[in-house]
């Protein structure tokens, strides 16, 4: 619990962020007879308690749902041991239901409570990793009362890192890269901790369970109207994010709200698919302002060189030119998955999803030359990026603009929108539908956004939330960083080989994929429509679901959701034989395309001990686009008839 203490009198400082909050504990005297040491442990969600055996008694512990930091809020004391007082008052509520549990604790004469802190996390998951800020300094902390569990994977973990500089263990989730400065302000932490300690015991609904504490910390200009306008926000790296947007708000309404989760249907599904039909009949309008933005450059060419060498791909494309590639590691894993800009000669702006701030910036800055040719600047809070979605998208941006954007696929130019300046429009979406992704500098934001939500009205202009926005990417088979594309899946495994440039002199991990190219994969991403399921009825795939072919476990689910325009559920998930999942090494288990689609195979999704049909897929179904030009031909514009008072 002083890890964060510690970090903080680095130089430079090291951010650790995890504070210790109050934890109790109730140990009773032996019983007669003394209970067997063998006693299975006892966990009792509902009540947020767990029982275990204890020299013959019990003890008996708690994670309550709200809690409280440790010392008051104040620094560790040199006395904490005597600044850890027992509060059998907060205690209580968990002990009555310990008692209702296991009735024999009623029998118990003067138990002993025990305050013993524990190091929590912002959001409840263990810190592991090198440093960003200082090379060969690793951490484990953070174990929020639940170091047992995760020790020997811990330990081995970082015994990897130490030694051979990474672990063979994808531990993303817990990777110290995955927080910002604001996570570790004390007066953050204090709030968030409160409500950490009880999520640890909860049923945490897939995207349906966001913080209460801590929020409103980054917002992007448009915050207060997407809330006037029904947006129910979640949080991604301390980012606001509208999910959905609930239509039945009014304006003085109290903020919109998340129904009470579930593993079926969402409650506010029909939402969702109204913003859908808006991408795909008309405009959708999302926030996307969370996602990370990086400018690179250089006084001279040296920073093409930099990003040849960082880039699978080819980045030596016309200015103007947009690109999308990863950076892979010397396995062919990935680093980062990020569209490239390149605005003139010696400058390039780069775009990564809201989870890599922190580790795009460490591995670039890792791999900057050493004579500082070549910088790099985090531009994340000077944008506001507002995506304009579907095939009326076209005409409502020329109506808006004095300039031409009819723009070929992955390209961008800067244009007047209203009377905004210089707002970068590129010609992608990340939903796979036809549209524009606008880089709006923030002062302008508000004014922009007003002009696409008054003139768009005629164009059926609604907000879209990130959620809708993750399904149609589903839809459309793309693969997402921390989902899809981590640091142990290469491009090839995830169907993306073809943005591999091989033919280029050099980048980091080339000679990997060289020869996965020619040996072939061991594992590949595949696209599952879910034939016999009943969405209003079963409980829907949600992601880590197993996966078997011919009832053979073969991989698990990545990623899931509902496919709008299949109408269907969907899912997408990586297959390997079942042999290497089993450890056999006798022979090579290369998965390929007829592996996959063999006429024998057949597959099934687990969900919740039930297993259903899953149709495989090597790309995407076919989903025609609405084209932008044959839309704004059918296009004919509201005529408003204004009596004279």
């Amino acid at each position: 619990m002083w890890a964060r203490d510690l970090g903080l009198k680095c130089s430079p400082t090291v951010r650790v962020p995890a504070i210790p909050a109050e934890h109790y504990y109730v140990t009773t005297s032996c019983f007669e007879p003394a209970l067997d040491s063998w006693l299975p442990c006892v966990r009792d969600y509902d009540s947020h308690i767990y029982l275990r055996e204890w020299e013959g008694g019990f003890m008996v512990g708690g994670f309550e749902l709200e809690a409280k930091p440790a010392f008051g809020g104040a620094r560790i004391p040199e006395d904490w041991k005597h600044k850890v007082p027992q509060d059998w008052k907060h205690f209580m509520p968990l002990w009555e239901k310990a008692i209702h549990r296991v009735p024999i604790l009623k029998e118990v004469h003067n138990p002993v409570l025990t305050n013993s802190p524990d190091n929590f996390t912002p959001d409840g998951r263990w810190i592991l990793g090198e440093t960003p800020e200082v090379r060969i300094i690793y951490l484990t902390v953070g174990m929020n009362g639940n170091s047992l569990q995760g020790a020997g994977g811990i330990g081995k973990a970082v015994a990897e890192w130490i030694i051979e500089g990474e672990s063979t263990t994808e531990i993303l989730p817990f990777s110290v890269q995955r927080f910002v400065d604001l996570h570790n302000n004390r007066q953050y932490l204090l709030q968030r901790t409160r409500e950490v300690v009880g999520r640890h015991y909860s049923i945490l609904y897939p995207h349906q369970c966001e913080y209460k504490y801590a929020r409103k910390l980054r917002c992007s200009p448009l915050y207060s109207v997407l809330e006037k306008r029904g947006a129910v926000f979640g949080t991604r790296m301390g980012y606001e994010r509208p999910l959905y947007f609930d239509p039945t708000h009014k304006a003085g309404d109290p903020p919109a709200k998340m129904p009470p989760g579930s593993f079926y249907k969402p409650k506010f599904f029909d939402y969702m698919k109204e913003e859908y039909l808006a991408c795909r009949e008309g405009v959708g309008i999302i926030d996307m302002s969370s996602f990370s933005k990086i400018e690179i450059k250089s006084s001279g060419t040296e920073v093409v060189d930099y990003l040849q060498q960082l880039c699978s791909n080819d980045v030596n494309i016309p200015v103007g030119g947009i690109v999308h590639t990863g950076m892979q590691n010397e396995h062919g894993g990935y680093e980062n998955d990020c569209m490239i800009v390149r605005q003139n000669d010696n400058s390039f702006f780069m775009v990564s999803p809201t989870s890599q701030q922190t580790r795009t910036f460490e591995w670039m800055q890792r791999n900057l030359p050493s004579d500082q040719s070549v910088d790099i600047t985090d531009m994340t809070s000077m944008y506001t990026v507002i995506n304009v979605v579907g095939p009326k998208s076209r005409e409502l941006m020329s109506e808006l603009s004095n300039s031409d954007i009819n723009l070929h696929p992955f390209t961008y130019k800067k244009v007047n929108v209203g009377y905004a300046s210089d707002v970068m429009v590129m010609s992608f979406t990340h939903t796979g539908e036809p549209g524009y992704c606008l880089y709006v500098p923030s002062e302008y934001a508000l004014h922009v956004y007003d002009r696409l939500m008054t003139v768009g009205r005629d164009y059926g202009a609604r907000d879209v939330g990130c959620l809708t926005q993750r399904f149609m990417r589903i839809e459309k088979f793309i693969a997402f960083w921390a989902e899809e594309l981590t640091s142990l899946s290469t491009p090839f495994e995830a169907g993306a080989g073809h943005r591999v440039k091989l033919d280029k002199e050099y980048f980091i991990g080339k000679f990997a994929l060289q020869r996965q190219k020619e040996q072939g994969v061991t594992q590949r991403l595949v696209f599952f429509v879910l034939e016999d399921m009943d969405p209003d009825v079963h409980i829907w795939p949600w992601g880590g679901e197993p996966l078997y072919r011919n009832g053979e476990f073969v991989g698990t689910v990545t990623s899931a959701g509902y496919g709008f325009t299949l109408d269907k559920l969907i899912c997408l998930g990586y297959i390997r034989h079942p042999g290497m999942i089993k450890g056999v090494t006798n022979g090579r288990h290369i998965v390929t395309n007829d592996f996959i689609m063999s006429r024998n195979a057949r597959y099934e999704i687990d969900i919740a001990g039930q297993r259903f049909l899953a149709k495989p897929h090597i790309h995407a179904p076919h989903i025609p686009h609405v084209n932008m030009e044959s839309a704004s031909r059918r296009y004919r514009p509201t005529v408003v008839s204004l009596k004279a008072n």
